[in-house]
Formats: C-alpha cells, structure tokens, sequence
C-alpha cells in the first residue's frame, strides 16, 4: 500500500505568526502565542529547523528539505504543520 501523499500544506507558503515566541529546548521548542495564550510542543528538533526556516523559503516542502526532512518522512511533518497553521502558530 503506498503511503498517503503529503498534505497540501507543504506548496504553500507558511510564516511564524508575528505574535508567536519560539523558545528551543533539548526537545525540540516551545512556541507561545501571545494572542490566543496556546502553547504548543515541538517534540522534533527537525519540525524546529522547518519552522525556523519558513522565513527563508517560498513552500513549506522547501523549508523541509532545508530541515533535512525526507520524501518519505514528509507525511508525518506535513500533518504536524498543519496543526500548527490550524491552532494559529503558522500563518
């Protein structure tokens, strides 16, 4: 069975929200938003350098392959991106 393609989130372009803080951990990071007061875990150290490089790169897909986030891993990190855009942290 193939593995399901990449959500469309990642042929978009996506930017940190302005009123978000991004505060590394050993983890991963923390990302506060200070409108909406959520906090949110990134339990992945590659799903930070994909979210630090959205600013840099015209897709979310490119800021990915600047993570060093495989094809076959995309999946996985598309479905957690797309929670981040759905609760407000990524615009």
């Amino acid at each position: 069975m193939p593995a399901p393609a990449p959500a469309p989130v990642l042929d978009r372009p996506l930017r940190l929200h302005p009123q978000v803080a991004v505060r590394p951990e050993r983890f991963g990071a923390l990302l506060y938003h200070f409108g909406t007061r959520r906090l949110s875990f990134l339990k992945e150290p590659r799903l930070l350098a994909a979210v630090e490089a959205l600013d840099g790169t015209r897709t979310t897909r490119e800021a990915c392959a600047v993570a060093g986030i495989t094809d076959g891993e995309l999946p996985r990190y598309a479905r957690a991106l797309t929670t981040l855009e759905t609760t407000g942290m990524l615009q």
